[in-house]
């Protein structure tokens, strides 16, 4: 098999703002693997800085797999993914590009849809959340009301003031609010806002507290109505144990862990210890976005918006209305190119004059 890849960067229609930091471009990355019978899957990086990862590393990471890949046999999927982690522990999120990308070929050269690959159902159709990044109160306001046709979102928190632009929030709708602190919260105030959110009808709060703040998640917890989930937390399968009897749930998604192997772990190993689960994004495309909805009749909760934040996604996959996402039909990840687009190459050389992804299915 061969491995290329090239630039994707994803310009938000707002400026995108959590607890920890800013920014108004996505810089990911696609990953392309050709088999010997010129079957192509496609996969996608959204690295994240807050694990470690950026562009330079994936693209590291990318070139270093190219040998592995060479003479390997596609339908040993466990056997690759399972090396690349040993090899990569620190880089899930270039793994999870070849991960999607080696389930989109599996799925192309069996011609069926990656739901069915995996045993799952198409129709079992999941409503997904839709993110209200930090901003003034009355620019959050306009967001809600641009994403009226949501009846769940997810309002990130974790600043000065946060329940009071709540309060304005459910002012203008009556849409299901989630919370996400992205671990900007410190314990007296967790208390004192969950009481609050309890009044405002908020349905979950994600990740309270900084990684690691057991206690603190543990004695919230115990005086709170609100399901407390565990996102930066929980990186992957082996995470999910310690947490059991901490939180009421999980947020899986393929960039933290991955990709779609490491989450069916993630998947079962919650289930196990009675745990709820949601399945979330970074700022992606469709591309990946639609290979973390082929799962999404296995969870509780979905939050895969990160392709509805951008002016420029590229691909045609998952579509919404009215909040639920429906799967396409093609075969492996069903994703398809809108428009024209440019290979070039991270590392440049080979790659740049190779021709274009064309507006046909891939």
């Amino acid at each position: 098999m061969n491995l290329s890849f090239y630039p994707l960067d994803l310009k938000l229609k707002h400026t995108f703002q959590i607890a920890r930091e800013t920014r108004d471009v996505q810089n990911n990355v696609v990953v392309q693997i050709k088999d010997r019978d010129g079957i192509v899957g496609y996969g996608e990086s959204a690295p994240s800085r807050f694990f470690g990862e950026d562009v330079t590393s994936v693209t590291k990471t990318l070139v270093q797999s190219r040998d592995l890949l060479k003479n390997t046999d596609p339908f040993q999927i466990e056997d690759i993914t399972l090396h690349l982690k040993n090899k990569f522990p620190k880089d899930a999120a270039a793994r999870a590009a070849i991960d999607i990308a080696l389930h989109d070929m599996i799925g192309k050269k069996l011609k069926i849809p990656l739901y069915k690959f995996l045993g799952l159902n198409r129709h079992e159709r999941k409503t997904t959340s839709f993110t209200i990044g930090i901003d003034t109160v009355e620019k959050m306001c306009k967001k809600v009301e641009e994403a009226r046709d949501f009846p769940v979102l997810k309002i990130k928190v974790g600043m000065k003031g946060d329940t009071e632009i709540l309060k304005e929030l459910r002012k203008t709708t009556k849409a299901v609010f989630r919370v996400d602190a992205n671990t900007g919260w410190t314990r007296d105030e967790a208390r004192q806002k969950l009481n609050l959110m309890e009044e405002l009808g908020v349905e979950l709060v994600e990740q309270p507290f900084p990684v690691g703040s057991i206690e603190s998640l543990k004695a919230v917890r115990r005086h709170s109505k609100i399901p407390i989930f565990a996102d930066e937390d929980i990186k992957d399968s082996k995470d999910i144990p310690a947490f059991s009897d901490v939180v009421d749930g999980i947020n899986i998604k393929l960039m933290k862990c991955g990709g779609i192997r490491e989450a069916l772990r993630m998947i079962y190993t919650a289930r196990a210890h009675g745990l709820k689960i949601m399945v979330g994004c970074n700022i992606e495309s469709s591309l990946s976005i639609t290979a973390a909805a082929h799962l999404m009749s296995l969870v509780d909760y979905v939050d895969l918006d990160g392709n509805l934040l951008v002016t420029n996604d590229p691909y045609i996959g998952a579509t919404v209305d009215q909040g639920r996402l429906t799967l396409p039909e093609g075969n492996g990840l069903g994703v398809e190119a809108r428009r024209t687009m440019p290979l070039s190459s991270l590392q440049g050389g080979a790659d740049k004059d190779r021709t274009s992804v064309s507006a046909c299915h891939l």
